[in-house]
């Protein structure tokens, strides 16, 4: 049984590799390789940027007819991601680098371009060395004197150096940090004072408040002291029982306790009490009376008469007897 992975084939004793038919295969054919773009480049036709290790499926040949020091050079053709138009780059053996050549152009050249430019002034320095040897000599005198410059600026350097050595840091650090303390102690007093102020001042405004607000209470409440001592609607209901009660004790009779609910209505059955509400109805009185004096002067005997006897009046249950008799006398004047 052979093996799985054979590494040597055979080849018999009459093997002649001269033999072998050799294929003719054109000298700039393309291979499709996989690579990545080695550069930015921006696509001249949409303007899309193309930034370095994007991946492409690349078209590779040989670059007809140049050389670098015996090293073919290749040409690489890509795709715009964006429009599909054609770019190319090719190899660059003496800068170690590629350098664009079609569709697009490359970006962020700055370092490369100061390398460019350096190497350039070295190489104008030395042929004007080659051919002038006073040149030479002026060329030394300046490397010399930036040495110099060089050296002396060490120096300060060093100097200063030596003068924040001899600084002690940490003293600084004690005096910065003890500012710092009392900048915050000062900010502390400062916060606590102007919140003693904002307390008084609300203490004494909540002081005038309440003033105002118990002079406020004190007119209200004499307000309604006031509105209390006036007489209520309901008083004329009692005022007659109130006179009968004072002539009752003036008389010498026994005082009748005056309920609570009659203070504000009035007794019921009480017709005194009432009287000064009710109109009586003039009856129609036929013209009989006699002159004028002889009525006059029977009323003033008449009068004169109960004056001196002094009839004492007898308080009834209901507390209108005075009342009443002042109604009969009132009737009798009237007609």
């Amino acid at each position: 049984m052979s093996e799985r992975k054979v590494l040597n084939k055979y080849y018999p004793p009459d093997f002649d590799p001269a033999k072998i038919p050799k294929l003719k295969l054109p000298k700039d054919r393309q291979y499709v390789v996989r690579l990545m773009a080695p550069f930015n480049m921006r696509c001249k036709t949409c303007g899309e940027y193309i930034y370095k290790g994007k991946k492409f499926n690349a078209r590779k040949e040989t670059v007809q007819n140049e050389h670098y020091m015996g090293l073919p050079i290749f040409r690489f053709y890509i795709k715009c991601t964006r429009c599909l138009a054609e770019i190319t780059f090719k190899t660059d053996p003496e800068n170690t680098d590629y350098a664009m050549e079609h569709g697009a152009t490359r970006n962020f050249q700055a370092e490369k371009l100061m390398e460019e430019e350096e190497k350039r002034i070295q190489q104008e320095r030395e042929d004007e060395e080659l051919n002038n040897p006073m040149k030479v000599l002026e060329n030394r005198t300046k490397d010399s004197k930036m040495e110099m410059e060089v050296l002396e600026n060490l120096q300060e350097l060093k100097e200063l150096n030596q003068r924040q050595a001899l600084v002690d840091f940490e003293g600084m650090i004690d005096q910065y940090r003890e500012l710092e303390k009392r900048e915050r102690e000062r900010e502390k007093e400062e916060d606590e004072r102007e919140t003693k102020e904002m307390l008084e001042r609300v203490l004494v405004k909540r002081l005038r408040d309440s003033d105002s607000d118990s002079d406020r209470e004190e007119e209200s409440s004499s307000s309604q002291s006031n509105k209390s001592c006036a007489d209520k609607p309901t008083d004329i209901l009692t005022t007659d029982k109130a006179a009968d009660v004072q002539g009752a004790s003036s008389g010498g009779g026994k005082r009748t306790k005056v309920e609570s609910w009659e203070k504000s209505v009035g007794t019921l059955g009480g017709r005194g009490a009432l009287s000064s509400l009710v109109v009586r109805k003039k009856p129609t009185v036929i013209d009989k009376r006699p002159s004028t004096e002889g009525a006059t002067a029977s009323l003033a005997s008449q009068s004169d008469s109960k004056a001196s006897t002094g009839p004492k009046p007898s308080v009834s249950q209901n507390g209108s007897s005075s009342l009443s008799l002042l109604g009969a006398y009132s009737d009798t004047d009237s007609e």
